[in-house]
C-alpha cells in the first residue's frame, strides 16, 4: 500500500512535464507567447512588420489566436491601422468575433502586455514550436504507413522526403544584410580573380574560348546545356568534367540517369587515352592502343571526379547526396545528365510540366544553398527538326536551336542563369558556313541566355571517334588520327605538319605490369 502511495504522487507530480507514455504528450506550443504577441501587435503600429517574415497563422496553436492573426494580416495588406477597434471589425466582417471570444477577449490580449519590445523574440518561439508541431505530424503521419504492410517501401520514402522539403522550403528564412560585407566580399573575389594567370573569376573548363566568354562556370549559377539527340549533350558535358577533374583538380559530382556508372566511364577512356569508343567495348585493341590505354589511364586515377547512376533520381535524393559531396569531398561543381529524367516524387502535380518546373526551381535553389554551379543536360522538342529544309545549303541558321524549344517547361528558361544550345550542322548534311569554310567536325555552342553576361557562339571540335569535345586550335588529336585509316574528312581535322623536322610522334612507354588494372 504504501508503495502505490508513492506511485501514485510520482505520476501526478509528472503527469504535466513528463507524460508516461507517447498518447499523454502535449504538442509543443506557448500559448501565453501567442497573447503576448497578438497583444503586442495591437498596441504598437510598427510591431507586424517585425514577425510579419516569421510568423503565419498555421504558426499559432490555439485555432482562435489564429483567427485574429489572420484579421491582423488582411488589415496590414490592406494598408490599415491595426488596434483593438480595427481587429474586432475585421473579425465581425469576417463573422469569427463570437468564435474567439468577442470583444472582451481582445481587450484581455492587449492588457496583458505593455510594449512591443521583445515582439519579435516571442514571435521566433512561436514559430519554432510550430515547425516541431509539423514535424511530429509528419513522423507520424510516416510512422503509421510504414506499419501498413501494404504499402511500397520506395513510395513511403519518396513521399517522406517530399513532406520533408516542404516543411524546409516553407520554413527557410534568410534575414538581410547589410550591404558592407557584400561588398567586402564582392572585392576578394576581384582580388581572387586578378590573380589567377587565367583572369577568370569562376570555374575553368578547359574550352579556352567558352571560358572567355563566360569568365568561367560561376557559384550559385544554374546552367542548362540544352541539345537534339545525337548531338553530343554527354559527351560535352564528359569533357568539361574530365577537363576539370583530371587538368585542373577540381572535385566534380556527375549523376547519370541516361547510362550505368561503367557505359559512363568507358566514354572517359575514350575521351582521354584517345581511343575509339567501339574498340572499347568490344576489347579489339591493337598493341599500341593497349600501351596507350595504360599509359594514359593513369590520369583518371584519382582525379576527384565521382560519379552516381542513380535511376529516376528525385530532387530530393539530390539534395542529400550534393550536400553530402560538398561536405565531405568539397565538389566544386555538379552535372546532371538529364533534367527531364528526374522526378520530384511525393509531391503532387497537375501535369509533367509542373512537376518540371518544381525540379528546376529547386536546382537552382539548390546551387544558391551551396553556392556552387549546377549544370544540367535538358532535351529540346522536334520543333528543331521541322524547322528548314535539310537539303538546303544554307539551312544552318534555321536548324539552330531556340529557347522556344526547351522541351516541358518555360520554367526552365526562367530559372536557368544560362542556357547554352548544343548545334552540329553536320548531322544535318551542313557541311560549309554562309562564308564557304568548311564546318565538317566542328560544334556550336551557343550562349542564347546569359544572366550575368554577354551572349553569343563558340566553336569546339568535335571527334565522334572518342565521343570528345576540344579547342578548336588543340591539334594533338588531328595528328593522332592522321595516322589511322578513319580520318574525318574535314579541313579543320587535316593533320599539320610535324612538330620539328621528320619527328613523329612520340610512342607512348611500355606497359607497366604494376598498374593496377
Amino acid at each position: 500500500m504504501p508503495e502505490q502511495t508513492r506511485r501514485g504522487r510520482g505520476t501526478r507530480s509528472n503527469s504535466v512535464s513528463q507524460p508516461v507514455n507517447d498518447y499523454g504528450r502535449i504538442p509543443p506550443q506557448a500559448t501565453d507567447l501567442e497573447e503576448a504577441v497578438l497583444g503586442a501587435l495591437m498596441i504598437e503600429k510598427d510591431a507586424y512588420s517585425l514577425v510579419s517574415e516569421i510568423l503565419r497563422p498555421q504558426s499559432f496553436y490555439e485555432h482562435r489566436h489564429q483567427l485574429i492573426y489572420t484579421a491582423i494580416t488582411n488589415l496590414a495588406m490592406n494598408q490599415q491601422p491595426i488596434d483593438l477597434l480595427t481587429v474586432k471589425n475585421e473579425l465581425e466582417k469576417e463573422g469569427t468575433l463570437d468564435e474567439i471570444g468577442g470583444l472582451f477577449y481582445i481587450t484581455q490580449l492587449t492588457s496583458k502586455v505593455a510594449s512591443a519590445a521583445h515582439v519579435e523574440f516571442h514571435a521566433r518561439i512561436i514559430a519554432q514550436k510550430s515547425l516541431a508541431r509539423e514535424l511530429i505530424s509528419f513522423t507520424n503521419g510516416i510512422q503509421s504507413k510504414a506499419f501498413d504492410e501494404t504499402q511500397d517501401v520506395d513510395d513511403l520514402m519518396q513521399e517522406a522526403e517530399g513532406k520533408l522539403f516542404e516543411i524546409s522550403q516553407q520554413n527557410l528564412k534568410k534575414d538581410y544584410t547589410q550591404i558592407n560585407p557584400i561588398i567586402d566580399e564582392a572585392y576578394r573575389q576581384i582580388q581572387a580573380a586578378a590573380s589567377r594567370t587565367s583572369g577568370l573569376s569562376g570555374l575553368e573548363t578547359g574550352f579556352h574560348a567558352l571560358d572567355k566568354m563566360t569568365s568561367g562556370w560561376q557559384n550559385s549559377d544554374l546552367i542548362i546545356i540544352a541539345a537534339r539527340p545525337a548531338m553530343g549533350k554527354t559527351a560535352f558535358v564528359l569533357s568539361m568534367a574530365k577537363n576539370m577533374a583530371v587538368n585542373y583538380k577540381t572535385p566534380v559530382a556527375f549523376f547519370s540517369l541516361e547510362m550505368s556508372n561503367l557505359q559512363l566511364v568507358n566514354r572517359l577512356i575514350a575521351n582521354t587515352c584517345e581511343i575509339e569508343s567501339d574498340k572499347i567495348r568490344s576489347g579489339q585493341l591493337q598493341p599500341h592502343e593497349w600501351q596507350r590505354l595504360d599509359h594514359k589511364l593513369r590520369d583518371l586515377l584519382d582525379a576527384p571526379l565521382y560519379v552516381d547512376d542513380t535511376p529516376s533520381l528525385s530532387i530530393f535524393e539530390l539534395r542529400t547526396k550534393a550536400r553530402r559531396l560538398v561536405r565531405e569531398h568539397e565538389v566544386k561543381i555538379i552535372f546532371i545528365d538529364y533534367l527531364q529524367l528526374m522526378n520530384a516524387s511525393g509531391m503532387s502535380y497537375g501535369n509533367r510540366q509542373e512537376e518540371v518546373s518544381t525540379i528546376s526551381r529547386s536546382l537552382k535553389g539548390l546551387a544558391k544553398e551551396l553556392n556552387i554551379p549546377i549544370i544540367a543536360l535538358s532535351q529540346l522538342n522536334r520543333s528543331v527538326e521541322q524547322r528548314g529544309n535539310a537539303d538546303s545549303k544554307g539551312d544552318s541558321q534555321s536548324r539552330r536551336p531556340q529557347l522556344s524549344d526547351l522541351r516541358e517547361s518555360g520554367a526552365i528558361e526562367q530559372d536557368a542563369d544560362m542556357v547554352c544550345f548544343i548545334h552540329r550542322p553536320e548531322y544535318y548534311k551542313i557541311y560549309s558556313d554562309e562564308n564557304g569554310n568548311d564546318i565538317r567536325g566542328q560544334a556550336e555552342i551557343i550562349i542564347a541566355k546569359h544572366r550575368n553576361g554577354a551572349v553569343g557562339d563558340v566553336r569546339l571540335r568535335f571527334i565522334g571517334e572518342y565521343t570528345r569535345f576540344q579547342n578548336l586550335d588543340d591539334e594533338s588529336l588531328a595528328r593522332l588520327s592522321a595516322s589511322k585509316p578513319r580520318l574525318l574528312s574535314s579541313k579543320m581535322n587535316t593533320p599539320p605538319s610535324p612538330i620539328g623536322s621528320d619527328s613523329p610522334i612520340p610512342p607512348p612507354p611500355p606497359m607497366d605490369d604494376n598498374v593496377p588494372f
